[in-house]
């Protein structure tokens, strides 16, 4: 057993040693890259249930244009983004994306609809997949499996041809790619696979290639908020926890009703689709204390919530994170699950989950009429909100049971919840309230927690951003909650926070200076065995010398701060001095404090294979292999120098393929 305690002793890898004493360089002017100059800026925010793209060009920053609107669209549902979904033909091959894919698919034949791949609200598979890798499936409506991959290339192709093709209609003239710098949002709380695996699709879909990876940045969405939120203006936003007007109505008008009026002003202001960004840090800003007021952007969609905690450092307004990005899958989606289970609770679990692969546009249309009505939900509504059920949910449930809906109904015991003459489900307010209140709970007991860090003290602000961040029973929570300790506080335009943010990151990504680190990254090294301290299994004797094995020698810890583009540096030395070819495995844990690699919850996430063959043979008798990780936007590169011949490797970090 002893040897698989050991991976390097079962890998006879002869190993390196840390050249004593380890230092760290701090060197944030070297290996600076040539900044590229790109004409345009566009952002892609992909999201859980809606999707939309954004751009400014790079002469003119201060006008961020969001996409032409689409076409088709759902009443009651504002056009500027798109449905999430996509349509694979029986084929396999691409068809359609969102709206235009939900319609062709629902005004199939049901026999003929079978054969089709449909899938929506895909992307919380990589959230919830443990061992995301290139070979990951996701499932199609009709129980068909497809890599994940191609489906999220497809979406991110399906984008790009979209804005490339608006972007020449806008110049008369073809625009190339390569001239385009593409910004991809996704959760901050996504794990490293993940972020990666956003990168490779969008490699597949030619946006930018691994030899040119800076064309492409992979953005975090409550970031991309927090970006434009530091530029909003006083008219930009409505405070929550304002007694005083806002935006000159007066305090008399529920949340709600402001809300919608302040709708309305930004509809009149704006026929076009072009978004004002001052090149100034919005007033509020001058209230913040520099250096111990700090703030926090709750980012809340379809399938997620996220939250960062950051402080701004004045005059220039850069960014610093101060607590490392937590949320959960607290998104709007648990509302239509718990609608969901209201169903199964009224039709029964068996009818629910035949319907759902016998009639799957059926099923589709039953949401999409439960989304508009969710948007209705309101903390101070009286009316009941009507649910209309498709014809074929009313002819299969009969067919499948032997009686009708309204019967179901009347037998279930589910109070609130009636039926209508004209074919609906009639839901009182209380009814709706209580498919919102798990989900709302969970993200108000989550900001709770992070409130009570010790880390975050003395938060000013509380900016709600996202889709779900429209819902004034969300908005309600959360002020009531936290109102006390900070202003509430919701941009006009919340869907499109994200979006805005995400363009003006592209535009200047300098602006995040610091961030946390998720993991801790380091090494595996041997370093002399010290009796008493080193557990014996990790002895390795070799050549007389005593060694312990598997050590983890770390780079940075997880929660450190890591500026933007910094290096860290250790240099190490071949434990057996003829040895040409050094190889170096880099790990990584979300544990802080780990002292072996073969500790549970340690990834190997990269190898460095230095080969020196060939080189002068009169190098000095303890060659000096220096080790260099540079922290990027959501890529980490790694190298590895010998010193004497200056003979180099470089290797991303990779956590897919391990």
């Amino acid at each position: 057993t002893s040897a698989y305690s050991s991976p390097a002793k079962s890998l006879g890898d002869p190993g390196i040693t840390p050249l004593s004493p380890s230092h760290i360089v701090k060197d944030s002017d070297a290996d600076v890259a040539v900044e590229q100059i790109f004409l345009v800026v566009v952002a892609i925010d992909f999201g859980t249930t809606s999707s939309g793209y954004a751009y400014s060009f790079t002469k003119e920053p201060e006008c961020i244009h969001v996409m032409r609107r689409w076409e088709g669209g759902d009443p009651g549902v504002s056009n500027q983004k798109t449905p999430t979904t996509i349509l694979l033909t029986p084929e396999r091959k691409f068809h359609s994306f969102g709206y235009a894919a939900r319609d062709f698919y629902h005004d199939l034949d049901p026999n003929e609809s079978k054969h089709w791949l449909y899938f929506e609200k895909f992307k919380m598979k990589l959230h919830t997949t443990g061992n995301l890798t290139m070979e990951t499936d996701l499932t199609a409506a009709n129980g068909k499996k497809v890599k994940a991959l191609e489906i999220f290339a497809y979406a991110l192709q399906f984008f790009k041809e979209q804005a490339l093709k608006e972007l020449s209609d806008q110049a008369g003239a073809d625009f190339e790619n390569s001239e385009v710098r593409w910004v991809i949002t996704v959760p901050a709380i996504w794990k490293q696979p993940a972020k990666q695996f956003m990168r490779q699709a969008a490699y597949k879909a030619g946006m930018a290639t691994p030899e040119n990876p800076e064309q492409l940045i992979i953005a975090l969405e409550p970031e991309a908020a927090s970006i434009y939120c530091r530029k909003l203006r006083l008219h930009q936003m409505i405070d929550l926890s304002s007694r005083a007007p806002v935006n000159g109505y007066s305090p008399s008008d529920t949340v709600g009703t402001g809300f919608t009026q302040a709708k309305e002003h930004v509809r009149r202001n704006r026929q076009s689709r072009t978004f004002l960004v001052e090149n100034v840090i919005g007033e509020i800003w001058s209230e913040l204390e520099e250096g111990s007021d700090r703030y926090i952007v709750v980012d809340s969609g379809g399938g997620t919530v996220d939250m960062t905690v950051h402080q701004i450092r004045l005059p220039e307004g850069h960014l610093k994170e101060l607590y490392k990005a937590t949320g959960g899958p607290y998104g709007s989606l648990g509302v239509d699950y718990e609608f969901e289970k209201l169903l199964c609770k009224i039709f029964g679990e068996d009818f629910i989950d035949q319907f759902k692969i016998k009639r799957p546009a059926a099923w589709v249309d039953l949401m999409i009429a439960f989304e508009s009505r969710k948007r209705a939900a309101a903390p101070d509504r009286t009316n009941p909100l009507n649910i209309t059920l498709p014809f074929s949910f009313i002819d299969y449930y009969k067919k499948f049971r032997g009686h009708s809906v309204e019967h179901a109904l009347r037998k279930s015991n589910v109070d609130f919840v009636k039926w209508s003459s004209q074919g609906m489900l009639r839901m009182s307010p209380d009814a709706m309230n209580a498919l919102f209140k798990p989900t709302i709970d969970q993200i108000v007991q989550h900001l709770s927690d992070v409130f009570d860090k010790p880390e975050v003290t003395n938060v000013k602000f509380l900016f709600l951003v996202g889709g779900f961040a429209e819902s004034p029973l969300l908005q309600q929570a959360v002020q009531s909650a936290f109102g006390s300790r900070c202003r509430v506080i919701i941009p006009q335009d919340v869907g499109l926070t994200i979006l805005k943010g995400a363009v003006l990151f592209g535009l200047d990504p300098a602006v995040i200076k610091v961030r946390r680190s998720p993991l801790t990254y380091g090494v595996g090294v041997l370093n002399r065995f010290v009796e008493g301290k080193h557990p014996p299994e990790k002895l390795l004797v070799k050549d007389g010398t005593r060694w312990c094995t598997d050590v983890f020698d770390k780079f940075i810890s997880a929660d450190q701060s890591v500026a933007l583009g910094e290096t860290v540096t250790r240099s190490y030395t071949p434990a057996k001095p003829s040895q040409l070819v050094i190889v170096i495995n880099i790990y990584s844990s979300e544990q802080d404090n780990v002292s072996f690699i073969t500790e549970s919850g340690v990834k190997k996430c990269g190898t460095l294979r230095l080969d020196l063959t060939g080189t002068d043979a009169s190098v000095p008798n303890r060659r000096e292999i220096k080790t260099l990780m540079q922290f990027g936007d959501t890529e980490i590169k790694a190298i590895a120098i010998d010193v004497a011949t200056s003979k180099s490797v470089k290797v991303g970090i990779d956590f897919l393929n391990y």
